[in-house]
């Protein structure tokens, strides 16, 4: 039987009642989510669901990330909540790959762990099934693992497992629409063109599961915890001098009072210039290449590369800048007398996951 997989905190349990139900099939996960936005997190299903299969010994195929046809596929229904059009034709999408797959491996029995998630309509996966096999010739195995406290059960085995548990369904339209409920902001989409991993990104969690992955490998024991944080993402943010936008950087923290200031450099302090506005500070290329003992050639190449978010936490304590101060830092490749300033950034509270490595009791 193909067992078409969503994410390892369905398929997991999901897997363990199927091979108890029925002894005498051959299982074959397959991971098709082209829903899944963006690839990242893609990625970070994905790793999670290989290591889930690995587990249990169940042979794992990777379908086709598609996103593009995909997104073909539930074009104009953008705006549907959950469980209304949009999911109906994401389940066609997903479930008929699934049913062809099967047959392609000579299977004629298929099902899928979105039965056994709890924001997923039965019925409609049902109603995609049904046309599919007219179709197809296939036969969709229903079995409802929910009931009876199937859920509960499921998410002690989530626990127990140390599964990745995603906080979003998948898709980009209903994380928007979440995000919007929550009034939360939707850092998910934000990456910086420095490509830096960010606090609690996804990116950063992939990195974590990695190493998770990596530890299991050589036996050591470690704990994942979660902590509380002011997290930070710069949306949008530029420097004129003269009229001119010129390169700059910023750090991390930086927070304007009104999004755009008019500032003038007062005094420099040990190479810091010290603006009049705003608690603003500028730095020049040089004393940034003495801190971060980098050799950046232009504050263009700063811009590009980046800096590790940590190395700009020690630089700000360096100049003076505790852990809680949120004044605007600022590299450019000379520091002017005067300049405009446009930052569009947002602080707000976010939790994210941390691995700690045991010392063994031997």
């Amino acid at each position: 039987m193909l067992v078409h997989i969503c994410c390892s905190v369905d398929s997991h349990f999901f897997l363990q009642r199927l091979r108890r139900e029925f002894p005498e099939e051959r299982l074959i996960a397959f991971f098709y989510d082209p829903n899944i936005h963006p690839y990242s997190e893609y990625r970070l299903r994905l790793l999670d669901v290989q290591r889930s299969c690995k587990r249990l010994g169940i042979p794992l195929i990777e379908g086709e990330y598609d996103y593009e046809s995909w997104l073909q596929a539930v074009r104009g229904l953008e705006h549907e909540p959950e469980k209304g059009k949009r999911c109906q034709v994401c389940f066609d999408h997903r479930l008929q790959e699934a049913a062809r797959q099967a047959k392609a491996l000579g299977e004629r029995r298929y099902t899928t762990t979105l039965l056994v998630s709890p924001l997923k309509s039965q019925q409609q996966l049902q109603a995609s099934a049904r046309k599919i096999d007219r179709a197809l010739g296939t036969q969709f195995v229903f079995v409802d693992y929910r009931s009876g406290g199937g859920t509960q059960e499921q998410a002690r085995v989530s626990k127990q497992e140390r599964l990745y548990r995603q906080n979003y369904c998948g898709c980009f339209f209903g994380l928007a629409i979440q995000r919007a409920q929550q009034e939360r902001f939707m850092d998910e989409m934000i990456e910086p063109i420095t490509h830096q991993v960010l606090p609690n990104s996804i990116e950063e969690r992939l990195q974590l599961y990695q190493r998770r992955l990596d530890l299991e490998e050589e036996g050591i024991e470690y704990t994942i915890l979660r902590q509380r944080l002011l997290n930070y993402r710069l949306l949008q943010g530029w420097v004129r001098v003269q009229g001119e936008v010129v390169p700059s950087y910023i750090f991390t923290y930086s927070l304007l009072r009104h999004k755009r200031a008019k500032v003038r450099i007062e005094e420099i302090v040990d190479g810091v210039g010290i603006g009049n506005r705003d608690e603003v500070r500028v730095i020049d290329l040089n004393l940034l290449n003495f801190l971060a003992r980098s050799n950046f050639s232009s504050t263009k190449e700063l811009y590009f590369k980046g800096l590790l978010p940590q190395e700009e936490t020690r630089i700000r304590q360096e100049l003076g800048l505790g852990c809680y101060d949120l004044s605007p830092l600022i590299v450019l490749d000379k520091i002017p007398t005067k300049l405009e300033i446009y930052l569009d950034a947002i602080t707000y509270t976010d939790v994210r996951e941390k691995l700690l490595t045991r010392k063994s009791d031997a």
